[in-house]
């Protein structure tokens, strides 16, 4: 099913091109502070590459002895572009296309370990039928998997590769037993966020000298190293902890000669130069006129009080990131905690009156908050929306106070059909989750964590589902490369965390956005009020937190506090 909104004002991070509707609404011009209840979308930097200095590394890379493969002299003269794109680009985009389609679209120099020297001249020697297979492959790839991901669009390219355990004699051997995954993206746009802990990190003396700039960093569960190229910002992470060896989960000290490896093999293997577009300034967002008769939400950063890292609070964010489709097939949805609401097990924070019995009161011992052992429970299923971008986890989110905190938006589904063996639980797999916008699906099978991302001319981001049942994915072939349509099924709601039944029914959305740290979480809270409200065609209450209690002033409260008690 394809969303039948897509003519309704497209946000969607097209910058300010929210024009003549917001001014005739008297809105705020785009790149003024936001006024209580409105929404702003996001301020995206746009790099310019140096085409140029691209065209002459590649003319490095190749050397004279592929003079006759790649041609270096004339060239159309653009005048849109400013710059003669000699014919050896139109070559090296057609030579790699073969393994990496489409590599002409990005608009940013695409950076792959791929030798298209050392592959050009084999080819010369093979039978014109013959298709190096996955094995031959890896010898023009540094030994690394052919990519398991490739996409390049209007904003840049992502790619992902893998190093299976024991390729090459010069590794050191490592615990971990599987392979290795790389991401890397190179963008044009660049997310403008509030990001105290971004542009850090350590030099990487191996690396020094063909990367001046490279920054060495482990972020929100990933090390990442990021550098500047032909002025274009490129990260390539790894998903690692920061931990000791374990056969089952790599440890990031393990994941450094990979990522060394990889950065090592990096040559330009294609791309196209593109017009130049401004800058994306913020704006505000457009919502429907009609007030929801029902739909309320409290304000973003208004998480459940003691159920942030350490107490902290939540973060208050009001961009909406992108134009999306409300990723549940049909309302009512309702965003929630659900940890810190019926049935939930506070995270590991400790549990008050905790006894599994249908009905029976308890609390996290964070709060007050009295909850029931029934994930069926009418307050897990009813309005108003709150936000728990914030809350307590051991995974980092940096936009949080603390540097930790849960990295999206917990949503549960429109109502919870009870099991019948006495478990109050709700029968998982019941209700669809769906694209929430045209993209590529990145997800390795048999993985939880399914990636959408967005690359276009005027946003790149990536959202993330998580706790749907990797068997049904895998069977529905939810897998790297998959195109899916906005309003798509992609999956059914479930309580899927690293074995069914290991959590409450519902889903886990996030977003996140490509910032010269790489790919950062992001709030999502807003973007979904967004979403939901086009969804039902309504806009929603923000309903106002209460206002603290009063207190006495100090003489006087000193004197309440030498009463004698009744």
């Amino acid at each position: 099913m394809r969303h039948g909104r897509r003519g309704h004002f497209r946000n969607s991070i097209a910058g300010g091109l929210l024009a003549a509707s917001v001014a005739c609404a008297g809105s705020i011009l785009p790149g003024a502070p936001a006024l209580a209840g409105e929404f702003r979308t996001p301020s995206i930097s746009v790099v310019r590459p140096d085409w140029q200095a691209a065209i002459d590394q590649l003319r490095r890379e190749t050397g004279p002895s592929s003079a006759d493969d790649f041609i270096f002299k004339g060239g159309r003269w653009s005048p849109a572009l400013r710059f003669a794109v000699p014919p050896a680009l139109r070559q090296l985009n057609g030579l790699t296309s073969a393994f990496f389609p489409g590599i002409g679209q990005s608009p940013v120099p695409v950076l792959l370990p791929f030798d298209s020297t050392l592959y050009r001249r084999d080819e010369r020697s093979l039978p014109a039928t013959s298709v190096p297979d996955d094995k031959s492959l890896a010898r023009y790839q540094a030994g690394f998997r052919p990519a398991a991901f490739f996409q390049a669009g209007g904003a840049g390219y992502d790619a992902m590769f893998a190093l299976d355990p024991g390729t090459g004699e010069d590794m050191p051997r490592r615990v971990y037993t599987r392979p290795v995954e790389v991401h890397i993206t190179g963008s044009q746009l660049v997310y403008e966020i509030d990001d105290p802990r971004g542009g850090k990190g350590a030099p990487v003396k191996a690396l020094a000298a063909d990367y001046p700039d490279l920054r060495r960093m482990i972020r929100e569960g990933y090390v990442r190293y990021a550098f500047t190229r032909f002025g274009v910002p490129y990260v390539a992470s790894i998903r690692c902890l920061d931990s000791v060896p374990h056969r089952k989960r790599l440890a990031c000290r393990e994941a450094y000669p990979v990522a060394e490896r990889f950065l090592k093999a990096l040559r330009v293997a294609g791309g196209m130069p593109a017009p130049s577009r401004p800058a994306i300034a913020s704006a505000t967002v457009e919502r429907p006129e009609r007030a929801s008769p029902d739909f309320t939400y409290r304000p973003p950063g208004d998480i459940i009080p003691g159920s942030g890292y350490r107490n902290q609070n939540g973060h208050a964010d009001d961009t909406v990131y992108a134009q999306i489709r409300f990723p549940l097939e049909r309302a009512p949805a309702f965003a929630n905690s659900q940890s810190f609401m019926n049935w939930g097990d506070c995270y590991h924070t400790g549990r008050a009156g905790w006894r599994p019995v249908k009905g029976k009161a308890y609390r996290c011992k964070r709060n007050d908050k009295p909850l029931v052992f029934d994930e069926s429970a009418a307050e897990n299923y009813s309005y108003p929306w709150r936000d728990n971008f914030c809350e307590t986890r051991d995974f980092e989110a940096g936009q949080c106070a603390n540097g930790y905190g849960h990295q999206g938006q917990d949503i549960r589904p429109s109502s919870c059909a009870l099991r019948n063996d006495g478990a109050d639980r709700c029968l998982p797999n019941l209700h669809g989750v769906v694209a929430v916008r045209d993209g590529i699906i990145i997800r390795t099978p048999g993985k939880e964590a399914t990636f959408l991302l967005i690359n276009g001319r005027h946003e790149h981001l990536r959202f993330r589902y998580m706790h749907m049942n990797p068997k049904l994915l895998d069977a529905d072939g939810v897998v790297h490369g998959r195109r899916v349509f906005e309003g798509e099924r992609i999956g059914l709601v479930s309580n899927f965390q690293d074995y069914p039944g290991g959590t409450t029914s519902h889903l886990h959305f996030d977003v996140q956005v490509f910032t010269r740290d790489g790919w950062l979480w992001v709030n999502p809270y807003v973007t979904l009020i967004a979403s939901y409200e086009r969804l039902i065609d309504g806009r929603g209450r923000e309903i106002e937190p209460p206002p603290p209690a009063p207190t006495a002033p100090p003489a006087i409260a000193d004197a309440a506090a030498r009463q004698p008690a009744d």
